[in-house]
């Protein structure tokens, strides 16, 4: 979805000389038009800044050559303080004139907006009522949700519109939402997933330093399964010689399973141009005996060899078996469409379809 966001916030850049460039030290190179540049005053938010602006859609488009099986996303945030050393999206902070290292960790982009514009798109003529993802680019529950809180809006929206959708995320503010997810199952299909790849926290707290733990997400799988709200894991990224060990494997497996996780998807790291980049300074700092690992699985390009990843499915696939993932009982669903379809036998281990975040 790069491409998409490089033309979507270009119509909304500043140049230098154009009024409300320069707003404060430290503003956007090319800032988006009407921009307001804002700082909170509070240890979780020490360092970063924050510009608010008003966006012209809501609603992105997929590209055609993408292999995910949703055509619209809708992203409240663009930058992340989630931080996490591997994310696919920090490419997109460079049409910004900003670095997809430092900058995109500490520089986010609010759409203040995002909610009033995504009710008039949903509204309108040409709209289908097509399945809408929510987090596959930056999180949208990432810490400074509880601020602005954004997503309530945009669940609300579709939500009003009885528009199918989907969540993807880190974030355990997820579960402030549980009224509105669950009045919005009653009227049309609503899955979440909790992206969770390993529950070792010496390298969660290495390589996802501004995210909630491993096991505070996995609480909150249960909470939202419990709630009715169909939820399951991401396991990504498995990260070659830090979590992907067999008993690594396992224990993540088997938290996902104690969790009720009612699918588990595993998915090795890719290294996308901004993401390798990145990750590779980091693993030349922490852990240079892997350095020549990683430089020759990933010499053909973004993605782990083939071999490699049909190696790692089989070990989740099996072990996900082992421990029950997929044999919860499925009548609890809220949305009637769900119910009938998970009557049905479900796979504990489902493709690997969404983009990681």
């Amino acid at each position: 979805m790069c491409s998409t966001d490089a033309v979507r916030w270009d119509n909304l850049r500043l140049d230098a000389d154009e009024e409300g460039a320069g707003l404060a030290d430290g503003a956007l190179p090319l800032l988006p038009r009407g921009a307001v540049t804002r700082t909170f005053d509070t240890p979780a938010f020490r360092g970063m800044t924050f510009f608010e602006v008003q966006a012209r859609s809501a609603l992105n488009r997929v590209p055609a050559a993408s292999q995910v099986p949703f055509s619209w996303t809708v992203n409240p945030y663009r930058g992340c303080s989630h931080a996490c050393r591997y994310c696919f999206a920090r490419k997109t902070h460079e049409y910004l004139d900003l670095d997809s290292g430092a900058d995109f960790d500490a520089k986010v982009l609010v759409k203040v907006n995002v909610a009033q514009v995504l009710r008039r798109e949903l509204a309108g003529r040409r709209w289908k009522g097509e399945h809408v993802a929510l987090g596959t680019n930056t999180d949208p529950y990432q810490r400074v949700e509880g601020r602005y809180r954004l997503m309530r809006g945009v669940i609300s929206a579709l939500r009003d519109a009885n528009n199918p959708f989907s969540i993807l995320t880190k974030g355990v503010l997820i579960a402030r939402d549980l009224d509105l997810l669950t009045d919005a199952a009653d009227r049309t299909d609503v899955s979440t997933a909790l992206s969770v790849g390993f529950v070792d926290e010496t390298v969660w707290r290495g390589v996802e330093p501004g995210t909630p733990a491993p096991m505070r997400r996995l609480e909150t799988v249960a909470a939202l399964n419990e709630a009715g709200i169909r939820c399951g894991v991401l396991m990504a990224p498995i990260l070659p010689g830090l979590t992907d060990s067999p008993a690594q494997l396992e224990e993540t497996v088997a938290a996902a399973a104690a969790a009720g996780a009612a699918y588990l998807t595993p998915i090795v790291l890719h290294l996308r141009p901004g993401a390798r980049e990145w990750w590779m300074a980091w693993l030349e700092r922490e852990h240079p005996e892997l350095v020549a690992r990683y430089q020759a699985l990933y010499a053909a390009g973004s993605y782990a060899p083939k071999g490699y990843q049909e190696l790692i499915a089989r070990q989740v696939r099996e072990l996900a078996d082992k421990h029950g993932i997929g044999r919860r009982a499925t009548t609890r669903w809220r949305t009637g469409h769900e119910r009938a379809r998970l009557s049905r036998p479900q796979p504990a281990v489902e493709p690997a379809q969404l983009t990681l975040l």
